[in-house]
C-alpha cells in the first residue's frame, strides 16, 4: 500500500506542477513527479515480494510441524489401542 500511495502522491505532484505552469508545460516539471511515483511504486513491489515470499517459507515450515504433529498424534494413539499383553 505504501508503494501505491507514493504513486498517487508523486502524479498529485505531477499534475500540480503542470497546473502551476499553465501553457509553459514542460516534460521536466512532470518528470520529478512521475519519478516519485516510479520509486515507490518499486520500493512497494520489492516489500511485497519479500513478504510474498516470507509468507510461503514459514507457511511451508508450519506445514512440516503440524504433519509431524499429526504422524506423532497417530503413532500415540495406535499405542493406547494396542491390546495390553498379560
Amino acid at each position: 500500500m505504501i508503494g501505491f500511495l507514493g504513486t498517487v502522491i508523486g502524479m498529485i505532484q505531477a499534475f500540480y506542477n503542470m497546473s502551476q505552469a499553465g501553457s509553459n508545460v514542460d516534460i521536466t516539471l512532470l518528470s520529478g513527479g512521475i519519478y516519485t511515483a516510479m520509486v515507490t511504486t518499486v520500493a512497494g513491489l520489492v516489500v511485497g515480494i519479500m513478504a510474498y515470499f516470507g509468507y510461503n517459507y514459514l507457511v511451508a515450515r508450519i506445514d512440516k510441524i503440524v504433519y509431524k504433529m499429526e504422524s506423532y498424534t497417530i503413532e500415540f494413539m495406535d499405542l493406547l489401542h494396542e491390546p495390553a499383553n498379560k
